[in-house]
């Protein structure tokens, strides 16, 4: 694909409602599956898709979003003529500024894109869970001659408030868009993924920063080249897609890895189409002890069991010691379970202690997130 489109993954929310998941990490670089991060994806995507130049705007908690993205090797984009770059915030002699919205992110990095030279532009969000390549959507942007093509998922009606939401007429002609509305009138959510012609974006990017806006894509971008009659075109995904900016849907997420009883399928099926690449943990094989007691979990390597795991995704690094008992958990890495201790729909974070005997919402039925770090100090 060479230059004819660049991608740049939007990777500096603050992900405030994954609570002391994020407090001291941005929400791209948050565990998901035992071993990967939620970083992984869209850069995987990236790259299954030929995708040579790739820039992840970071800006919130960096530091280990930013080392874990590094030069980008882990996907294959260090070679001679393909590259990641981070782009955060810049710094000059006036001083640094946070980045103002999804657009001015964009915007405040256009001297990258003009060294990238494009096309198109390809214009992700860095905190979705899915598996797909973009070929197909930049096939039909180009062969449609829009100026914005944007990637829609169905979604059940009462949760459509929660995203931007399109109209579109028999041809997929984007006839209306509407951001986060209360009455929504269709269940078309937009997925935060965008392919524009370069020149377009460049003249509205540059219009908006002169403005008084939130400079925002869903917010002003978009409802601008609306108004202006642009051409604005949907591509339909088929596929698992999921929005984790939730505990809830997080844990859901790691949930759906596990074999569905209903159809015999798990998402390692769906995601085994396109590989998913991250970094090599470099750790010994999982061990299993010879009275521990593991049910329908997935065990990442490292982890270490002893006790009673049911409906679990184990990350790397874990120790769950004989005694303990574990229920539709997410375990996440480097955290400690120690012997007696009772762990139901729960999310335990990284490094995170669990003392002898502890309950931790046994009976509850909803997810509860318990962070720490004092496993750390093991």
């Amino acid at each position: 694909m060479s230059n004819q489109m660049v991608a740049m993954i939007l990777a500096g929310g603050k992900g405030t409602r994954l609570k002391a998941l994020t407090a001291k990490v941005a929400k791209p670089a948050v565990s998901y599956g035992g071993k990967y991060r939620i970083i992984d994806f869209p850069l995987s995507n990236c790259a299954n898709s030929g995708i040579r130049n790739v820039g992840v705007l970071t800006q919130y908690e960096s530091s280990e979003l930013n080392q874990y993205v590094g030069n980008g090797e882990k996907w294959g984009f260090n070679g001679v003529r393909s590259s990641a770059s981070v782009l955060s915030p810049k710094q000059t002699e006036e001083g640094s500024s946070w980045y103002r919205g999804t657009a001015d992110a964009i915007y405040e990095n256009l001297d990258w894109l003009e060294r990238m030279d494009p096309e198109y532009v390809l214009i992700l969000s860095g905190d979705h869970i899915y598996s797909c390549t973009y070929n197909e959507m930049l096939a039909k942007h180009i062969s449609s001659k829009a100026d914005c093509t944007i990637s829609v998922f169905p979604v059940p009606m009462e949760e459509a408030p929660r995203f931007g939401i399109l109209v579109t007429d028999q041809n997929d002609n984007i006839t209306q868009f509407q951001e986060k509305p209360k009455k929504p009138v269709s269940n078309l959510a937009s997925m935060g993924i965008y392919i524009f012609t370069y020149k377009v974006l460049r003249d509205y990017l540059i219009r908006d920063a002169k403005e008084d806006t939130e400079h925002d894509f869903g917010k002003n971008i978009i409802p601008d080249m609306m108004e202006d009659k642009r051409k604005l075109i949907a591509y339909t995904y088929h596929g698992y897609w999921k929005d984790v900016g939730t505990i809830a849907s997080l844990h859901e997420a790691n949930m759906d890895l596990l074999c569905n009883d209903k159809t015999g399928e798990d998402i390692y099926s769906i995601f085994g189409k396109n590989r998913i690449l991250s970094e090599d943990m470099h750790s010994a094989p999982q061990f299993i002890g010879p009275k521990a007691d593991v049910k329908d979990s997935l065990i990442n390597q490292g982890a270490q069991i002893y006790g009673k795991v049911n409906h679990c995704v184990i990350s790397g690094n874990v120790l769950i010691e004989e005694g303990a008992n574990c229920y539709n958990d997410v375990i996440m890495p480097g955290a400690v379970i120690q012997k007696g201790a009772h762990v139901e729909n729960a999310i335990i974070g990284p490094d995170t202690l669990i003392e002898t005997n502890s309950k931790v919402n046994v009976g509850g039925e909803e997810i509860e997130l318990i962070v720490n770090k004092k496993a750390a100090r093991l």
